[in-house]
């Protein structure tokens, strides 16, 4: 894809690009993340359980956050993504995980009810509400039980606030108004800070 595509008005194009793009270095960034990763899988694993768990990861990219999940011993994991070259980096990193191409707002080829968790780590945030929407309604077809967000709580480093812009996220709406957007599709809902400005939002159904 041409470097024109970070301009489309079409922002799965944008994404595509911008994510098959920094594919090959995103992997390294994924590496100082893993601290954060795991203390919030902690603590997911504390709220909910994740061992024995069928768990389905949204917007998995090089497969570090759907890698937690396989080391606290969910039963199987599978890992969806719009970037091919992600997914190529991801096959390279981790054994044990299927990863599939595909659109977070249309998951059609996947089952209702199919997964015990379906998750999703540092996505939502990057689309407006709309597409938000339409993103957690797919999540809570797919989900037996529950839905799982990893993403911005609290403050956002000054570096991540740069990056966002550049990849011109939601991020400040996101932060402002998850929490309702969620509740307007889950009973269940409960935010909770991990670190370095993360944190998940968990909803039952």
């Amino acid at each position: 894809m041409s470097v024109i595509h970070y301009f489309s008005r079409d922002a799965n194009i944008r994404a595509k690009f911008m994510f098959n793009f920094i594919a090959p270095i995103y992997g390294k960034v994924d590496g100082a993340l893993v601290k954060s990763y795991s203390k919030s899988i902690e603590l997911l694993d504390n709220e909910i359980g994740i061992a024995g768990k069928k768990v389905l990861d949204i917007g998995t990219g090089t497969g570090a956050w759907a890698a937690k999940f396989l080391s606290s011993d969910a039963a199987y994991v599978q890992g969806v993504d719009i970037s091919p070259k992600m997914l190529n980096e991801s096959k390279k990193k981790h054994d044990g995980i299927t990863f599939v191409i595909g659109n977070a707002e249309e998951l059609h080829e996947i089952k209702d009810n199919s997964f015990d968790i379906v998750t999703a780590s540092y996505v939502v945030h990057g689309v407006r509400a709309d597409r938000r929407a339409k993103i957690l309604s797919e999540m809570k077809r797919i989900s037996r039980k529950h839905v799982v967000i990893h993403d911005f709580v609290g403050r956002t480093p000054l570096f991540v606030r740069f990056l966002e812009f550049i990849e011109k996220s939601d991020y400040k709406n996101f932060k402002r108004n998850f929490c309702d957007e969620l509740k307007s599709f889950f009973h269940e809902t409960k935010k909770i800070s991990s670190v370095n400005g993360s944190g998940l939002y968990i909803a039952g159904k």
